[in-house]
C-alpha cells in the first residue's frame, strides 16, 4: 500500500475515533443529567425531605442527615480524603446508600 494512502487511511480513523468518543461522552452527560440540573437526588434515586435534600444516614458520624447531593453524588457534608465520606460518596452512586 502507498505510504500516503496509509497516512490518510489512519488519519480518518484517529479522526473518526475521537469523534465517537465524543459522541460517546455526550450521550453519558446527557442520560446522567438530562435536565442539566445536577440534582443528585433525583439522578441517585434518594428519598428526600420537603426542601429536596437527600435523607441519608452518614457513615462517617452514624447519624441521620438531610443533605444536599452534588451531580458526582458526593452530599454537601463530603469531606475529600475520609475514608467514610468517599466510602459514602461511592454507595449513593451505586445505589447501596444507607437512607432513612
Amino acid at each position: 500500500m502507498d505510504d500516503r494512502l496509509e497516512r490518510v487511511i489512519r488519519q480518518q480513523l484517529r479522526k473518526a475515533g475521537k469523534q465517537f468518543e465524543e459522541a460517546k461522552r455526550a450521550y453519558a452527560e446527557g442520560r446522567d443529567d438530562p435536565d442539566g440540573d445536577g440534582s443528585g437526588v433525583d439522578r441517585y434515586d434518594l428519598p428526600a425531605d420537603e426542601s429536596g435534600r437527600a435523607r441519608i444516614v452518614c457513615r462517617r458520624h452514624a447519624e441521620r442527615r438531610s443533605v444536599a447531593v452534588d451531580a458526582e453524588g458526593r452530599p454537601s457534608c463530603f469531606d475529600p480524603g475520609h475514608p467514610d465520606c468517599e466510602g459514602c460518596a461511592e454507595d449513593i452512586r451505586e445505589g447501596f446508600v444507607e437512607t432513612w
